[in-house]
């Protein structure tokens, strides 16, 4: 089926986009009385672990090429675009692989306490205010930062045509163990493919790769 085809029957259906926006505001109003202690414990730790301000933003690219801020709980230390730098004249080995997968299995640049952080993908939950906002869902494609828009090529014009997510299919089939193309097909897949049954079966899985732990780093 061509790709448009598909998108514009299922993706943009209005009854089910809405539907799809009642169930992201619904379950983040929900999961708040748990998320806003949890979130205040994490920002002391991450204080009290590094210098440096406790949550960072970074600006991503959504649904029709629109610019949003996204906040994370910090788990890098100040200064870590130079450190990598000085990571790769140190260790140019380590470079090819950076260029494929955009992630170091041990990066230098990570605290202590954002190890412990990304291990359980805890610094993604300032997120849920971009859900709050419509800027993310709860599901969708990767948030995409604009230096990796020529990394997409054919595949942007799909990707925002759709709400990026908080978590999405590529988290639940490999994680960091994916190369970055593995990650835009899967994007790609998950928009050809939407359903809000795929939706809730990504959640759950969402679930137990967080506890298992699976590619995190």
């Amino acid at each position: 089926m061509n790709s448009s085809l598909s998108l514009h029957s299922i993706l943009l259906h209005p009854q089910l986009q809405r539907l799809k926006r009642i169930a992201d505001i619904t379950l983040v109003l929900l999961s708040v009385p748990i998320v806003l202690p949890l979130l205040g414990v994490l920002l002391l730790l991450v204080y009290i672990d590094s210098p440096g301000k406790p949550l960072f933003e970074q600006e991503r690219v959504g649904k029709c090429g629109k610019r949003f801020k996204v906040w994370k709980v910090r788990t890098m230390v100040e200064h870590a675009d130079q450190l990598l730098k000085e990571y790769f004249k140190e260790h140019p080995e380590q470079l090819p692989d950076w260029e494929v997968t955009r992630k170091l299995k041990d990066d230098p640049r990570i605290t202590h306490a954002g190890r412990i952080l990304r291990h359980a993908s805890l610094d993604e939950l300032p997120q849920l205010w971009s859900v709050l906002k419509g800027d993310m869902s709860l599901v969708g494609p990767r948030p995409i930062l604009p230096d990796e828009i020529g990394e997409y090529g054919q595949h942007f014009e799909l990707y925002v045509q759709a709400v990026p997510g908080l978590t999405g299919l590529w988290q639940v089939c490999g994680r960091n163990n994916l190369d970055f193309q593995q990650r835009i097909l899967l994007d790609e897949k998950y928009i050809q493919n939407w359903s809000i049954g795929l939706d809730i079966s990504i959640l759950l899985r969402t679930v137990w790769v967080v506890v298992a732990g699976n590619g995190a780093y």
